[in-house]
């Protein structure tokens, strides 16, 4: 009878989180899956045909996809560097990386964009300083268009590709390190046999973590774009606020989350739920 007094009173003290997510996610995402399939002539796969076949949504998902790509490469290739020297560096090194990794984190997107926005347009600090020392003659081209809306992409999410890596370098022992010196293995040597494939489920998890983020980005391309580089999330808010075509933008939502699922399903699969919850410790 005690015993099973305390399985009542346990799946009752768990019931309220399962409530939550069925209230919070799976209810909505229901109604998104609901309205994706809804189409003026009724219920059916035109959504998702239209996103197949329309010229201007196959163009917006590529152009996305191209950028996302491009950006997470780069955030990746940075954010080693950093977590690089935030794992071996000196001290001072070490304070000047944790700065300038945690500072943005207290910055909100909109600030960022904003920010880069005077940074990178035709009057720009970045124009204005080139121009007056005489390394170009004209404006150069750094905002509205998909090189203003990377910077700005790559800037917000370094510190989040950060994290992973650098959490991976820590579990390097510091041994293995001085021992293949030792031997005399030199810098590449060492990052080749010892430091890249012992830190690789710290970058494949970075990758993965970037890209999904890079996907639902709106703040930053319709800020740094000035609506010239339309990305999906953008487009999905246009169909539904604007044009109220909310089978559409519930259609492209749904693959969305079909591709963040995918990823994430991958990155469990080839890292591992252990090794990836180490890595993220």
């Amino acid at each position: 009878m005690a015993t099973r007094d305390a399985s009542w009173l346990g799946f009752s003290l768990a019931l309220p989180l399962p409530t939550l997510l069925v209230l919070a996610y799976l209810l909505p995402l229901a109604g998104v899956l609901a309205w994706s399939m809804s189409t003026p002539g009724g219920i059916g796969f035109g959504n998702y045909r239209q996103i197949a076949t329309d010229p201007l949504v196959v163009s917006i998902l590529l152009r996305t996809l191209r950028i996302c790509v491009a950006v997470t490469l780069i955030s990746v290739a940075i954010a080693y560097f950093l977590a690089y020297h935030l794992r071996f560096g000196s001290p001072w090194k070490k304070r000047v990386v944790l700065i300038g990794v945690l500072i943005p984190f207290w910055l909100s997107s909109l600030i960022r964009a904003f920010a880069w926005l005077m940074i990178l347009r035709a009057n720009g600090l970045a124009n204005t300083f080139l121009q007056s020392t005489g390394m170009i003659a004209e404006p150069l081209a750094l905002a509205r268009n998909e090189l203003g809306v990377m910077i700005g992409m790559t800037h917000f999410l370094v510190p989040y590709a950060v994290l992973p890596i650098f959490s991976s370098l820590q579990h390097i022992d510091n041994r293995l390190i001085q021992a293949s010196r030792s031997l005399g293995a030199g810098f590449w040597r060492g990052f080749k046999d010892i430091l890249a494939p012992l830190s690789s489920s710290g970058v494949l998890a970075a990758t993965i973590i970037v890209f999904i983020f890079s996907l639902g980005f709106f703040v930053t391309p319709a800020v740094l774009g000035g609506g010239r580089v339309v990305m999906v999330a953008e487009y999905i808010y246009l169909q539904m606020f604007q044009l109220s075509n909310w089978g559409l933008g519930a259609a492209l939502s749904g693959i969305l989350m079909v591709v963040v699922v995918a990823l994430m399903l991958a990155l469990i699969k080839i890292v591992g739920i252990r090794r990836l919850m180490d890595t993220a410790s």
